[in-house]
């Protein structure tokens, strides 16, 4: 991918948390921004408002995840108003319920799977199809996110959340293989504790100083990384799982 070209980088779950810093520096590094939300209007226009500030362009979509309707107008959104897209973040996510496995409905594990799982096959397939060299394009780069409790498992309150994460790993391998020959370089980043509105206050406060680093990350910390796995200063990281969680394996 050469920075030559315009870099135009849509970003899932892009109005909080890791996603709104991943816009931020993206921003700020000259790339066309798209913030993906789904309820929160107020906060996605901050961020692209924040992006303009800087010289930089952005807008705004409205997407649910769990609609593949709406992940196909995505798409196709952001080819008529930033162009050929080079850079796509699958950063939105949900936890679910904090319970054991034994406690779980079908409802929940459907959404969960439907918004950490499908959604990326989804909008990676959409991202392919525009930036693969097979189909015409001109390459580019996924970086999916995943989380440190893939490899933990996350039991008593998270297995749901864990498992959905190890698919995003395993997705991030096979496509990585799939398309690496063909101009895209599919990566992933693994958050550790994060100060974000996902995990309970009381676990950010307790648990972060226990942590090898002594604290939690914030979220333009994970970002930086994403940023890197975009650049063409990771041209030759393709199928990497970048771990950033201060320590914890």
């Amino acid at each position: 991918m050469s920075d030559k070209r315009q870099l135009v980088t849509i970003i899932t779950g892009g109005s909080r948390g890791i996603g709104a810093a991943t816009a931020r520096l993206c921003g700020a590094e000259g790339h066309s921004v798209c913030v993906v939300y789904r309820e929160e209007l107020e906060k996605a226009a901050t961020v692209v408002a924040e992006i303009e500030e800087v010289g930089g362009k952005a807008i705004a979509i409205q997407a649910d995840m769990a609609l593949e309707a709406d992940i196909r107008r995505l798409f196709e959104t952001v080819d008529s108003k930033l162009g050929p897209i080079t850079g796509l973040v699958n950063n939105a996510g949900i936890h679910g319920p904090r319970v054991r496995v034994d406690e779980l409905d079908a409802v929940s594990i459907n959404q969960v799977l439907a918004v950490n799982v499908a959604a990326l096959f989804q909008c990676s397939r959409e991202a392919v199809r525009r930036m693969s060299t097979k189909h015409g394009g001109n390459g580019g780069a996924i970086v999916n996110i995943s989380s440190g409790s893939a490899r933990l498992g996350s039991p008593g309150a998270g297995v749901l959340y864990a498992a959905s994460k190890g698919a995003v790993n395993s997705l991030t391998i096979g496509l990585s293989q799939e398309v690496a020959g063909e101009g895209i370089r599919v990566n992933a980043v693994a958050p550790g504790l994060t100060e974000t509105d996902m995990p309970p206050a009381d676990r950010l406060k307790n648990d972060g100083p226990a942590l090898p680093i002594g604290r939690v990350a914030q979220p333009k910390e994970v970002a930086e990384a994403i940023l890197w796995l975009l650049s063409d200063k990771a041209s030759y990281v393709a199928g990497a799982n970048l771990r950033v969680g201060g320590g914890r394996i």
